[in-house]
């Protein structure tokens, strides 16, 4: 039997996911997989340098630590360098993946530079005339002092975003002289297809002037991604289309240009082809890791199409123009006609970057709003993901702590996992999908609060669809009261479970979590729909009338839809730093409480499977095997061996 579950520490678990019918595809389909699953892992330095100039020098020292062989294994500093060893790893860097505050280590610096002067010098990748101390100097303060460099991306209203983030995308650069600076760019633009201005560099000064250090060959990361190019290339050797073909070769001029036009007609030809069943993403894609939500953390995944699932969410997609015909949101804010929406179930087959070991379980891309527009998006929910998730926490006592009574455990049992993955389709495949913006808004009005508003508007639009009677019409639920087990889990974790990944003292940082609590608190907080009851000193969720609380879903995405489509960027803050952002000390010490009585990690992340070649007596591929065997060290340390490129 596949063991889904593996090891465990800090307030993480790590997972295994299974490649299903990896084995019934072709030889050459297998060996497109493994030649983009080489380009995907290739990414993996570059993620750990944009999330924090020191994160890779921190990692390569701690790796020379744990791997020297003179270094005692059997002391309580050394066990606690390899707990805060495996969460860099985890985290790809220092700061915590989800809440993105510094993770601070259990052992002192005393043992570690203690420990550091008994190594051979040449293990710890010093720069040209740098002495141990030297090092030493430079990296503790940013290790041990909680008041340096304290958070990875700050959302602080009110704060200078930049000078306050410690990720590496700006470089002695103020929010303002950012935000300038690429509004210029906006407003010297003419043309009809503007490019992400900002995505795929850094920004810096230098001499007193502003300028980009443009990530492509030849620039910045130009190491990783010569390599990343090379395995796209190979990959062209066993694509399934021409179509295929060209999509690379436009991906290789972006990465060999930078030119951000090179990426929008990547972007537009990538978003038109169906007919393969292997697809991947490779590049600097998501913007969260950004306070200005401009700049695209790097990222991977190769995937092939999971035609049973696939059958559901195409469904959907073929249907995307009913859904958005009968949004309730203001008709001028709706697309008069739904171009090129499509989804897919698939089945991961390699994650990299910002995509492991911690990973989404549905995507929706181009981000681009025009290319949204004109050419439509492609949409996947990760099912052999979430079959992890599900068998992971079967039986774990979550539900049965925290859901208010038999009769709801029941249904949350009975539909929870239908519900829970038609709800990523929803979200994914329609609600990025849906909507528009008013002429001449732009894309980035919302400026921090962006990821946050876009996310609610997804999220609120599966909510609204999921409880309608089109979904058992189409067989996508089988009946009309399924739906409310989603309410009930949507809404229990936006007011109380979701606390459980936040540590005392904090507010709500993550995009994802702030949407949820937008949500929760708002219908919360403007009706009777929801209460929050005690029972035996607990606190539960109650819905009090499913329907009226469709109603308010309707009310509030109608709301988020206007801020979005007029770039609203007040109404926006106003909405999140409201409903968003605090966090009921009460509520949250006892949800802590219980939680911990469970006995469980809050987070997830995963082991890759690991890709091997395996080749006749003349050298030619037969196959690629699949082994599911390698341990989380053991794989974290052969990725820093075999695909480090960054120094």
């Amino acid at each position: 039997m596949f063991n889904y579950t593996d090891e465990r520490f800090a307030d993480l678990q790590l997972l295994r996911y299974r490649l299903n019918g990896f084995e019934q595809l072709t030889l050459r389909q297998k060996q497109y997989i493994y030649a983009l699953s080489e380009a995907t892992l290739y990414g993996r330095d570059i993620t750990f340098d944009q999330f924090g100039k020191y994160n890779l020098r921190i990692r390569k020292m701690l790796e020379a630590v744990y791997t020297d062989p003179s270094v005692s294994h059997e002391t309580d500093d050394f066990r606690a360098l390899e707990v805060y060893l495996k969460r860099v790893w985890f985290s790809n860097g220092i700061y915590h993946h989800y809440g993105c505050e510094k993770f601070l280590p259990a052992f002192s610096e005393d043992y570690l530079r203690e420990t550091l002067k008994r190594l051979p010098i040449d293990s710890l990748s010093l720069r040209e005339h740098e002495t141990l101390d030297d090092f030493c100097n430079e990296v503790f303060p940013v290790i041990f002092h909680p008041e340096v460099l304290p958070k990875r991306v700050n959302k602080n209203d009110g704060d200078d975003l930049v000078k306050t983030s410690a990720c590496n995308f700006y470089q002695d650069v103020t929010q303002q002289e950012a935000e300038d600076f690429y509004q210029q760019q906006k407003d010297a633009y003419s043309g009809e297809e503007p490019p992400s201005f900002g995505l795929n560099a850094t920004l810096v000064k230098r001499d007193g002037q502003l300028q980009e250090d443009v990530w492509h060959i030849g620039g910045k990361y130009s190491n990783a991604i010569e390599k990343i190019v090379y395995w796209l290339e190979q990959a062209k050797e066993y694509v399934e289309n021409d179509k295929q073909e060209e999509i690379i070769d436009h991906l290789i001029d972006y990465y060999r240009t930078g030119d951000l036009q090179c990426f929008n007609t990547y972007c537009k030809e990538w978003v038109s082809e169906h007919e393969g069943r292997i697809d991947f993403v490779n590049g600097f894609i998501e913007v969260y890791g950004d306070p200005l939500c401009l700049k695209g953390s790097w990222e991977g995944i190769v995937e092939y199409k999971d035609l049973e699932a696939t059958k559901r969410t195409q469904t959907i997609s073929q249907n995307a123009q009913w859904f958005e015909d009968h949004s309730p949101v203001d008709p001028r804010f709706r697309k008069k006609q739904v171009k090129g929406v499509t989804a897919n179930a698939i089945c991961a087959a390699m994650l990299g970057g910002d995509e492991y070991p911690s990973t989404a379980i549905g995507i929706n891309l181009p981000n681009a709003d025009w290319i949204r527009v004109q050419y439509g998006s492609k949409s996947i929910t990760i099912s052999n993901i979430t079959d992890a998730y599900n068998k992971a926490a079967h039986g774990n006592g979550f539900k049965e702590e925290f859901v208010i009574d038999a009769d709801t455990l029941q249904l949350i049992e009975q539909y929870g996992d239908i519900c829970d993955d038609l709800h990523t389709d929803l979200h994914e495949c329609l609600g990025h999908g849906s909507g528009q913006l008013l002429p001449g808004v732009d894309p980035d009005a919302l400026k921090s609060y962006g990821n946050v508003i876009e996310e609610a508007r997804a999220d609120l639009f599966g909510l609204y669809y999921i409880a309608d009677a089109k979904l058992v019409e189409l067989g996508l639920t089988p009946n009309e009261e399924a739906y409310k087990s989603q309410y009930y889990t949507y809404i229990m974790n936006g007011l109380l479970t979701q606390l459980i990944r936040i540590q005392p003292g904090n507010q709500i940082e993550e995009a994802h979590m702030r949407n949820r609590a937008i949500i929760a608190h708002w219908c919360y907080e403007n009706s009777n729909v929801i209460a929050l009851v005690k029972r035996d000193g607990k606190t539960f969720v109650q819905i009090n009338d499913y329907k009226e609380l469709r109603r308010l879903f309707a009310t509030l995405l109608a709301e988020i839809q206007r801020i979005k489509s007029e770039g609203d960027y007040e109404a926006a803050r106003q909405l999140v730093e409201r409903y968003a952002v605090k966090v009921d000390p009460v509520i949250h010490t006892e949800i802590l409480e219980r939680y911990k009585r469970l006995n469980l990690a809050p987070y997830k992340g995963f082991i890759n499977p690991k890709m091997t070649p395996i080749r006749n007596e003349q050298g030619e591929i037969t196959d690629i095997a699949v082994d599911y065997s390698e341990g989380y060290a053991e794989q974290m340390l052969r990725y820093s061996s075999e695909y480090g490129t960054l120094v």
